[in-house]
Protein backbone atom coordinates (compact mmCIF):
# COMPACT_ATOMS: atom_id res chain seq x y z
CA UNK A 1 0.00 0.00 0.00
CA UNK A 2 1.46 3.47 -1.22
CA UNK A 3 1.15 6.29 1.06
CA UNK A 4 0.95 9.90 -0.85
CA UNK A 5 2.18 12.83 1.69
CA UNK A 6 1.82 16.44 0.50
CA UNK A 7 4.63 18.41 1.83
CA UNK A 8 3.26 21.79 3.58
CA UNK A 9 5.25 24.54 4.11
CA UNK A 10 6.11 26.50 7.41
CA UNK A 11 3.81 29.69 5.51
CA UNK A 12 0.73 27.44 5.11
CA UNK A 13 0.81 25.42 8.16
CA UNK A 14 1.11 28.80 10.06
CA UNK A 15 -1.78 30.00 7.86
CA UNK A 16 -3.69 26.68 9.18
CA UNK A 17 -2.97 27.32 12.58
CA UNK A 18 -4.17 30.62 12.83
CA UNK A 19 -7.08 30.22 11.50
CA UNK A 20 -8.36 27.09 13.29
CA UNK A 21 -7.13 29.13 16.14
CA UNK A 22 -9.72 32.31 15.46
CA UNK A 23 -12.54 29.50 15.22
CA UNK A 24 -11.68 28.17 18.59
CA UNK A 25 -11.70 32.02 19.75
CA UNK A 26 -14.70 32.65 18.53
CA UNK A 27 -16.56 29.25 19.51
CA UNK A 28 -14.85 30.31 22.89
CA UNK A 29 -16.42 34.05 22.92
CA UNK A 30 -19.99 32.31 22.08
CA UNK A 31 -19.56 29.86 25.36
CA UNK A 32 -18.53 33.25 27.87
CA UNK A 33 -21.60 35.37 26.20
CA UNK A 34 -23.94 32.22 26.97
CA UNK A 35 -22.45 31.49 30.39
CA UNK A 36 -22.99 35.27 30.91
CA UNK A 37 -26.54 35.47 29.88
CA UNK A 38 -27.62 32.74 31.85
CA UNK A 39 -25.56 33.96 35.08
CA UNK A 40 -27.78 37.54 34.13
CA UNK A 41 -31.10 35.26 34.55
CA UNK A 42 -31.60 35.09 30.58
CA UNK A 43 -33.13 31.97 29.42
CA UNK A 44 -33.67 31.03 25.96
CA UNK A 45 -37.32 29.91 24.83
CA UNK A 46 -36.85 27.38 23.01
CA UNK A 47 -34.79 24.10 24.58
CA UNK A 48 -33.30 22.87 21.69
CA UNK A 49 -31.62 26.89 20.81
CA UNK A 50 -28.84 28.27 23.02
CA UNK A 51 -28.94 31.83 24.00
CA UNK A 52 -26.36 32.82 21.75
CA UNK A 53 -28.70 32.19 18.68
CA UNK A 54 -31.92 33.31 20.41
CA UNK A 55 -31.04 36.87 20.81
CA UNK A 56 -33.56 39.15 19.13
CA UNK A 57 -36.74 36.93 19.76
CA UNK A 58 -39.43 38.20 21.91
CA UNK A 59 -38.27 36.93 25.42
CA UNK A 60 -41.68 36.73 27.61
CA UNK A 61 -40.35 39.38 29.65
CA UNK A 62 -43.59 41.76 30.82
CA UNK A 63 -43.58 45.32 29.48
CA UNK A 64 -45.56 46.54 32.49
CA UNK A 65 -43.78 49.04 34.61
CA UNK A 66 -43.73 47.76 39.00
CA UNK A 67 -46.86 49.32 40.43
CA UNK A 68 -46.10 51.09 43.93
CA UNK A 69 -50.03 50.32 45.03
CA UNK A 70 -50.37 47.83 47.36
CA UNK A 71 -51.86 44.54 46.40
CA UNK A 72 -55.69 44.31 47.11
CA UNK A 73 -58.82 47.04 46.60
CA UNK A 74 -57.67 50.44 46.29
CA UNK A 75 -59.12 53.07 48.02
CA UNK A 76 -62.05 54.74 46.79
CA UNK A 77 -63.07 51.05 45.04
CA UNK A 78 -66.68 50.24 45.92
CA UNK A 79 -66.58 46.70 47.10
CA UNK A 80 -69.53 44.46 46.23
CA UNK A 81 -71.31 41.78 48.83
CA UNK A 82 -74.83 39.31 48.24
CA UNK A 83 -77.98 41.32 48.88
CA UNK A 84 -80.85 39.82 50.52
CA UNK A 85 -83.92 39.17 48.40
CA UNK A 86 -87.26 40.06 49.86
CA UNK A 87 -89.04 37.37 48.03
CA UNK A 88 -87.39 34.43 48.82
CA UNK A 89 -88.18 30.58 47.27
CA UNK A 90 -88.48 29.39 50.75
CA UNK A 91 -89.16 30.03 54.12
CA UNK A 92 -88.09 27.94 56.96
CA UNK A 93 -89.16 28.64 60.80
CA UNK A 94 -87.53 27.91 63.73
CA UNK A 95 -89.87 28.90 66.84
CA UNK A 96 -89.05 27.44 70.15
CA UNK A 97 -91.67 25.10 71.33
CA UNK A 98 -90.72 24.75 74.91
CA UNK A 99 -89.19 27.20 77.51
CA UNK A 100 -85.11 26.19 78.19
CA UNK A 101 -85.63 27.29 81.62
CA UNK A 102 -88.53 25.47 83.21
CA UNK A 103 -89.52 23.72 80.11
CA UNK A 104 -93.03 25.23 80.19
CA UNK A 105 -94.77 24.43 76.67
CA UNK A 106 -94.95 27.81 74.64
CA UNK A 107 -96.94 29.32 72.41
CA UNK A 108 -95.74 28.97 69.00
CA UNK A 109 -97.88 32.15 67.57
CA UNK A 110 -96.61 34.77 69.92
CA UNK A 111 -92.44 34.01 68.56
CA UNK A 112 -90.84 36.74 67.80
CA UNK A 113 -88.59 36.56 64.76
CA UNK A 114 -84.72 37.97 66.23
CA UNK A 115 -82.81 37.12 63.42
CA UNK A 116 -83.05 35.97 59.73
CA UNK A 117 -80.57 34.95 56.74
CA UNK A 118 -80.65 33.82 53.42
CA UNK A 119 -78.48 30.89 51.55
CA UNK A 120 -78.63 30.61 47.78
CA UNK A 121 -79.69 27.02 46.64
CA UNK A 122 -79.52 25.46 43.10
CA UNK A 123 -83.01 23.90 42.49
CA UNK A 124 -83.06 20.39 41.03
CA UNK A 125 -82.47 20.85 37.45
CA UNK A 126 -84.34 18.21 35.14
CA UNK A 127 -85.17 17.89 31.93
CA UNK A 128 -88.55 19.55 30.62
CA UNK A 129 -90.72 17.72 27.37
CA UNK A 130 -92.77 20.25 25.69
CA UNK A 131 -95.32 17.90 23.33
CA UNK A 132 -96.65 19.66 20.38
CA UNK A 133 -100.04 18.65 19.47
CA UNK A 134 -101.88 18.79 16.32
CA UNK A 135 -105.67 18.52 15.46
CA UNK A 136 -107.79 18.37 12.26
CA UNK A 137 -111.82 19.07 12.60
CA UNK A 138 -114.55 17.80 9.97
CA UNK A 139 -116.09 20.50 8.42
CA UNK A 140 -120.15 20.15 9.44
CA UNK A 141 -121.25 21.77 6.11
CA UNK A 142 -119.19 20.03 3.64
CA UNK A 143 -117.56 17.29 5.70
CA UNK A 144 -113.54 18.23 4.35
CA UNK A 145 -111.27 17.55 6.92
CA UNK A 146 -108.93 20.57 7.98
CA UNK A 147 -106.14 19.74 9.50
CA UNK A 148 -103.57 22.19 11.44
CA UNK A 149 -100.33 22.63 10.28
CA UNK A 150 -98.51 25.05 13.18
CA UNK A 151 -96.49 21.86 14.16
CA UNK A 152 -93.08 23.75 14.49
CA UNK A 153 -90.90 23.46 11.37
CA UNK A 154 -87.50 22.04 13.41
CA UNK A 155 -88.93 19.46 15.41
CA UNK A 156 -88.12 16.74 12.42
CA UNK A 157 -88.08 13.80 14.75
CA UNK A 158 -91.06 12.64 17.68
CA UNK A 159 -88.16 13.34 20.20
CA UNK A 160 -85.43 15.42 19.86
CA UNK A 161 -83.63 18.35 21.63
CA UNK A 162 -84.25 21.61 21.55
CA UNK A 163 -82.43 24.92 20.94
CA UNK A 164 -81.99 25.51 24.58
CA UNK A 165 -79.59 22.37 24.58
CA UNK A 166 -77.59 23.38 22.05
CA UNK A 167 -77.33 26.38 22.48
CA UNK A 168 -75.63 24.94 26.06
CA UNK A 169 -73.50 22.55 24.37
CA UNK A 170 -71.98 24.69 22.23
CA UNK A 171 -71.36 27.39 24.67
CA UNK A 172 -69.55 24.48 26.71
CA UNK A 173 -67.52 23.36 23.78
CA UNK A 174 -66.55 26.82 22.12
CA UNK A 175 -66.32 28.89 25.18
CA UNK A 176 -65.49 26.71 27.85
CA UNK A 177 -63.14 24.05 25.87
CA UNK A 178 -64.88 21.11 27.22
CA UNK A 179 -64.55 17.67 25.01
CA UNK A 180 -67.26 16.09 23.85
CA UNK A 181 -66.72 13.30 26.72
CA UNK A 182 -66.63 15.85 29.57
CA UNK A 183 -69.82 17.48 28.26
CA UNK A 184 -71.62 14.36 28.12
CA UNK A 185 -70.63 13.25 31.86
CA UNK A 186 -71.64 17.07 32.65
CA UNK A 187 -75.06 16.87 30.95
CA UNK A 188 -75.96 13.30 32.37
CA UNK A 189 -74.17 14.42 36.09
CA UNK A 190 -76.03 17.88 36.09
CA UNK A 191 -79.27 17.74 33.93
CA UNK A 192 -80.09 14.30 33.66
CA UNK A 193 -79.36 13.93 29.95
CA UNK A 194 -77.84 11.44 28.52
CA UNK A 195 -76.42 12.63 25.20
CA UNK A 196 -73.47 10.79 23.12
CA UNK A 197 -70.26 12.47 21.77
CA UNK A 198 -72.23 11.54 18.19
CA UNK A 199 -75.14 13.60 18.90
CA UNK A 200 -73.13 16.50 20.54
CA UNK A 201 -71.00 16.87 17.15
CA UNK A 202 -74.45 16.86 14.91
CA UNK A 203 -76.02 19.25 17.08
CA UNK A 204 -73.06 21.30 16.66
CA UNK A 205 -72.81 20.90 13.31
CA UNK A 206 -76.32 22.24 12.76
CA UNK A 207 -75.03 25.11 15.23
CA UNK A 208 -72.91 25.91 12.63
CA UNK A 209 -74.62 26.05 9.44
CA UNK A 210 -77.46 28.07 10.92
CA UNK A 211 -74.67 30.91 12.36
CA UNK A 212 -72.89 30.76 8.63
CA UNK A 213 -75.13 33.94 7.53
CA UNK A 214 -73.60 35.68 10.53
CA UNK A 215 -70.36 34.74 10.17
CA UNK A 216 -70.56 36.35 6.81
CA UNK A 217 -72.22 39.05 7.64
CA UNK A 218 -69.47 39.52 10.43
CA UNK A 219 -66.49 39.33 7.85
CA UNK A 220 -68.08 42.32 5.56
CA UNK A 221 -68.61 44.73 8.76
CA UNK A 222 -64.75 43.84 9.45
CA UNK A 223 -64.02 44.79 5.89
CA UNK A 224 -65.46 48.18 6.06
CA UNK A 225 -64.20 49.50 9.45
CA UNK A 226 -61.85 52.26 9.82
CA UNK A 227 -59.36 50.34 12.13
CA UNK A 228 -58.56 46.54 12.13
CA UNK A 229 -56.63 44.17 14.36
CA UNK A 230 -54.68 41.23 12.67
CA UNK A 231 -52.81 38.19 14.40
CA UNK A 232 -52.48 34.87 13.84
CA UNK A 233 -51.14 31.38 15.96
CA UNK A 234 -50.26 27.57 15.40
CA UNK A 235 -52.74 24.99 15.91
CA UNK A 236 -52.80 21.54 15.81
CA UNK A 237 -55.27 19.18 12.98
CA UNK A 238 -54.64 15.89 13.37
CA UNK A 239 -50.89 16.21 14.40
CA UNK A 240 -49.68 18.36 11.37
CA UNK A 241 -49.62 22.77 12.29
CA UNK A 242 -52.02 24.82 11.14
CA UNK A 243 -53.05 27.99 11.76
CA UNK A 244 -56.08 29.94 13.47
CA UNK A 245 -56.40 34.14 12.05
CA UNK A 246 -58.18 36.69 13.38
CA UNK A 247 -59.53 40.04 12.22
CA UNK A 248 -60.96 42.17 14.72
CA UNK A 249 -62.38 45.36 15.65
CA UNK A 250 -63.51 47.01 19.08
CA UNK A 251 -66.91 45.40 18.11
CA UNK A 252 -66.33 41.99 15.97
CA UNK A 253 -64.24 39.13 16.09
CA UNK A 254 -63.55 36.91 13.10
CA UNK A 255 -61.59 33.86 13.12
CA UNK A 256 -60.63 31.73 10.24
CA UNK A 257 -58.68 27.98 9.74
CA UNK A 258 -55.77 27.86 7.49
CA UNK A 259 -53.54 25.20 6.29
CA UNK A 260 -50.87 27.99 5.49
CA UNK A 261 -49.87 31.02 7.20
CA UNK A 262 -49.08 32.77 3.51
CA UNK A 263 -50.22 35.90 2.01
CA UNK A 264 -52.79 33.76 -0.25
CA UNK A 265 -55.13 32.99 2.32
CA UNK A 266 -55.32 36.74 3.61
CA UNK A 267 -55.53 37.67 -0.33
CA UNK A 268 -58.58 34.88 -0.35
CA UNK A 269 -60.45 36.00 2.49
CA UNK A 270 -60.57 39.46 1.33
CA UNK A 271 -60.08 40.11 -1.70
CA UNK A 272 -59.76 43.50 -1.89
CA UNK A 273 -58.01 43.99 1.37
CA UNK A 274 -59.04 47.29 3.53
CA UNK A 275 -58.83 49.81 1.21
CA UNK A 276 -60.75 52.13 3.59
CA UNK A 277 -58.87 50.52 7.20
CA UNK A 278 -55.78 51.09 9.42
CA UNK A 279 -54.34 47.26 9.37
CA UNK A 280 -52.69 46.98 12.82
CA UNK A 281 -50.16 43.45 12.32
CA UNK A 282 -46.90 42.34 13.98
CA UNK A 283 -44.38 42.30 11.48
CA UNK A 284 -45.08 39.00 9.80
CA UNK A 285 -44.17 39.94 5.97
CA UNK A 286 -47.93 38.37 5.32
CA UNK A 287 -49.32 40.11 7.27
CA UNK A 288 -47.67 43.65 6.28
CA UNK A 289 -48.07 42.95 2.56
CA UNK A 290 -52.28 43.00 2.98
CA UNK A 291 -53.31 46.20 0.80
CA UNK A 292 -54.44 48.70 3.43
CA UNK A 293 -55.26 52.32 3.79
CA UNK A 294 -52.47 52.37 6.38
CA UNK A 295 -50.47 50.00 8.70
CA UNK A 296 -49.42 49.76 12.25
CA UNK A 297 -46.77 47.85 13.48
CA UNK A 298 -47.61 46.27 17.05
CA UNK A 299 -45.44 48.68 19.45
CA UNK A 300 -45.33 45.89 22.01
CA UNK A 301 -43.71 43.22 19.86
CA UNK A 302 -40.92 46.17 19.08
CA UNK A 303 -40.02 47.02 22.66
CA UNK A 304 -40.33 43.05 23.48
CA UNK A 305 -37.42 43.25 21.18
CA UNK A 306 -35.47 45.97 21.83
CA UNK A 307 -36.05 44.85 25.58
CA UNK A 308 -34.03 41.52 24.45
CA UNK A 309 -31.22 44.08 22.90
CA UNK A 310 -30.79 45.90 25.44
CA UNK A 311 -30.33 42.91 28.17
CA UNK A 312 -27.88 41.29 25.26
CA UNK A 313 -25.65 44.31 23.90
CA UNK A 314 -26.15 47.29 26.04
CA UNK A 315 -26.71 49.44 22.75
CA UNK A 316 -27.17 53.32 23.60
CA UNK A 317 -29.04 53.08 20.40
CA UNK A 318 -31.77 50.53 21.62
CA UNK A 319 -32.41 52.30 24.94
CA UNK A 320 -33.13 55.16 22.48
CA UNK A 321 -35.14 53.67 20.53
CA UNK A 322 -36.98 52.15 23.54
CA UNK A 323 -37.32 55.72 25.33
CA UNK A 324 -38.91 57.04 21.95
CA UNK A 325 -41.63 54.60 22.01
CA UNK A 326 -42.72 54.92 25.34
CA UNK A 327 -42.59 58.61 24.92
CA UNK A 328 -45.20 58.22 21.48
CA UNK A 329 -47.15 55.72 23.82
CA UNK A 330 -47.64 58.08 26.46
CA UNK A 331 -48.27 61.41 24.21
CA UNK A 332 -50.66 59.23 22.85
CA UNK A 333 -52.87 59.16 26.02
CA UNK A 334 -52.15 62.79 26.38
CA UNK A 335 -53.80 63.67 22.97
CA UNK A 336 -57.02 64.83 22.77
CA UNK A 337 -59.75 64.56 19.53
CA UNK A 338 -58.99 68.17 18.43
CA UNK A 339 -54.86 67.36 18.37
CA UNK A 340 -55.64 64.87 15.86
CA UNK A 341 -56.94 67.58 12.84
CA UNK A 342 -54.19 69.35 12.68
CA UNK A 343 -50.18 68.76 12.82
CA UNK A 344 -49.33 68.49 16.18
CA UNK A 345 -45.91 70.10 17.28
CA UNK A 346 -44.92 67.29 19.82
CA UNK A 347 -45.60 64.48 17.03
CA UNK A 348 -43.77 65.78 14.73
CA UNK A 349 -41.05 65.99 17.15
CA UNK A 350 -41.28 62.82 17.82
CA UNK A 351 -41.72 61.70 14.21
CA UNK A 352 -38.17 63.33 14.05
CA UNK A 353 -36.13 61.71 16.63
CA UNK A 354 -37.69 58.42 15.08
CA UNK A 355 -35.92 59.47 11.22
CA UNK A 356 -32.70 60.11 12.96
CA UNK A 357 -32.70 57.00 15.16
CA UNK A 358 -33.07 55.30 12.36
CA UNK A 359 -30.38 57.23 10.00
CA UNK A 360 -28.09 55.16 12.49
CA UNK A 361 -24.73 53.23 11.53
CA UNK A 362 -25.29 49.84 11.07
CA UNK A 363 -21.50 48.32 11.00
CA UNK A 364 -20.90 48.57 14.51
CA UNK A 365 -24.31 46.35 15.29
CA UNK A 366 -25.08 42.87 15.60
CA UNK A 367 -26.65 41.36 12.50
CA UNK A 368 -29.96 40.66 14.45
CA UNK A 369 -29.77 44.63 15.19
CA UNK A 370 -28.98 45.02 11.87
CA UNK A 371 -32.25 43.17 10.67
CA UNK A 372 -34.53 44.84 13.05
CA UNK A 373 -33.05 48.24 12.29
CA UNK A 374 -33.66 47.92 8.06
CA UNK A 375 -37.16 45.96 8.50
CA UNK A 376 -38.03 49.20 11.00
CA UNK A 377 -36.59 51.03 8.40
CA UNK A 378 -38.57 49.37 5.49
CA UNK A 379 -42.03 49.96 7.88
CA UNK A 380 -40.77 53.15 9.23
CA UNK A 381 -44.42 54.55 7.46
CA UNK A 382 -46.36 52.42 10.02
CA UNK A 383 -44.49 52.68 13.42
CA UNK A 384 -46.18 55.91 14.65
CA UNK A 385 -49.70 56.02 12.80
CA UNK A 386 -51.31 55.72 15.76
CA UNK A 387 -50.26 59.06 16.46
CA UNK A 388 -52.60 60.78 13.69
CA UNK A 389 -55.45 58.58 14.05
CA UNK A 390 -57.46 58.77 18.09
CA UNK A 391 -58.88 55.01 16.93
CA UNK A 392 -55.25 53.43 15.75
CA UNK A 393 -54.06 51.54 18.97
CA UNK A 394 -50.27 51.47 19.18
CA UNK A 395 -50.45 48.03 20.00
CA UNK A 396 -52.14 45.03 18.78
CA UNK A 397 -53.52 43.51 21.87
CA UNK A 398 -57.00 43.24 20.92
CA UNK A 399 -55.64 40.61 18.09
CA UNK A 400 -53.90 38.48 20.70
CA UNK A 401 -57.02 38.29 23.17
CA UNK A 402 -58.86 37.52 20.14
CA UNK A 403 -56.72 34.19 19.40
CA UNK A 404 -55.82 33.14 22.87
CA UNK A 405 -58.80 31.15 23.09
CA UNK A 406 -57.17 28.94 20.67
CA UNK A 407 -54.00 28.15 22.50
CA UNK A 408 -56.42 27.23 25.70
CA UNK A 409 -58.38 24.83 23.75
CA UNK A 410 -54.84 23.43 22.44
CA UNK A 411 -53.77 23.25 25.76
CA UNK A 412 -57.00 21.48 27.30
CA UNK A 413 -57.73 19.11 24.26
CA UNK A 414 -54.43 18.95 22.83
CA UNK A 415 -55.75 19.29 19.28
CA UNK A 416 -58.76 19.36 16.16
CA UNK A 417 -59.54 15.96 15.02
CA UNK A 418 -60.38 17.21 11.43
CA UNK A 419 -60.61 20.95 9.81
CA UNK A 420 -64.12 21.02 9.66
CA UNK A 421 -63.87 20.43 13.81
CA UNK A 422 -61.38 23.53 13.38
CA UNK A 423 -63.90 25.52 11.41
CA UNK A 424 -66.46 24.98 13.51
CA UNK A 425 -64.97 26.34 16.24
CA UNK A 426 -63.72 29.28 14.45
CA UNK A 427 -67.56 30.34 13.20
CA UNK A 428 -68.86 29.22 16.82
CA UNK A 429 -66.32 31.13 18.41
CA UNK A 430 -66.45 34.29 16.34
CA UNK A 431 -70.37 34.97 16.92
CA UNK A 432 -69.81 34.48 20.49
CA UNK A 433 -66.71 36.87 20.84
CA UNK A 434 -68.56 39.17 18.87
CA UNK A 435 -72.03 38.85 21.10
CA UNK A 436 -69.72 39.37 24.24
CA UNK A 437 -67.62 42.63 23.06
CA UNK A 438 -71.31 44.17 21.73
CA UNK A 439 -72.48 43.29 25.19
CA UNK A 440 -69.14 45.25 26.96
CA UNK A 441 -70.69 48.04 24.97
CA UNK A 442 -73.97 48.29 25.27
CA UNK A 443 -73.24 48.07 29.30
CA UNK A 444 -71.04 51.11 28.51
Amino acid sequence: MIFLYKKISLNETITISLTEYNALKKRVAELEEQIRLLKNGYHSNTGSTPPSHDIGRSNRKSLRKRSFRKKGGQLGHEGSTLEMTENPYKIIEYRPCYCKQCGEKLNVNEAIMVAHKQEIVLPPIVPQYIEHRAYSCKCPKCGFVTTSDELPKHLKANVQYGTEVSALLAYLSVRHYLPYNRIAELMSDCFHLHISAGTIDNMLQNLTEKAQPIYEQIRQRIEQSPVIGGDETGIKINSKKAWLFTFQTQELNFLTVSLSRGYEMINNLFKNGFPVSVYVTDCLPAQLKVHAKLHQICTAHLLRELNNFIDVFKYEWSMKMKQLLQDAIELKSQLKPADYLSPNEKVMLIQNRMVQLLQTNLSDKHKKVQTFIKRLNKNHDAILTFLYYPKVPPDNNGSERAIRNAKVKMKVSNQFKTLVGANRFAVLRSVIDTTIKNSHINRK
